[in-house]
């Protein structure tokens, strides 16, 4: 069974509750589920393609396909970009001291959720 949709309809949600973390200031927050947006959109356009999927890299996901997609190489940099935020924006220990809300700020969050958008409209591109 196919469940691409499935994915690709949880992250047009979770992009939208990423949105919901950045106007409420909850910068971590809008960083990691921007990421997990992502990661949903890629792992439902690689299901759709009947691509095996594992792991949560964005960038490792996105990399084997460089070759048949050349535009490709201008998302990579948003997929790294999202990757470093799996970690860090939900545990404390992601960093030296403090806790993730004091790494995380209004430009961090608007630039994830950017990233993540980019990713979605070129899965979406790309699959219809």
């Amino acid at each position: 069974m196919n469940r691409s949709q499935d994915w690709l309809a949880q992250a047009e949600r979770d992009l939208e509750k990423a949105k919901i973390d950045l106007q409420y200031e909850y910068w971590e927050w809008a960083c990691f589920t921007s990421q997990q947006a992502a990661e949903k959109a890629v792992k439902g356009f690689l299901l759709n393609r009947g691509k095996a999927v594992l792991g949560h890299s964005i960038t490792a996901m996105l990399n084997p396909l460089t070759a048949e997609f050349p535009d490709l190489a201008n998302l990579l940099p948003n997929a790294q970009l999202l990757d470093a935020y799996y970690i860090s924006a939900r545990y404390p220990n992601g960093f030296a001291d403090g806790k993730p809300a004091d790494y995380f700020n209004r430009h961090k969050a608007q630039e994830a959720v950017d990233a993540a958008q980019a990713i979605l409209q070129w899965c979406y591109h790309h699959l219809h």
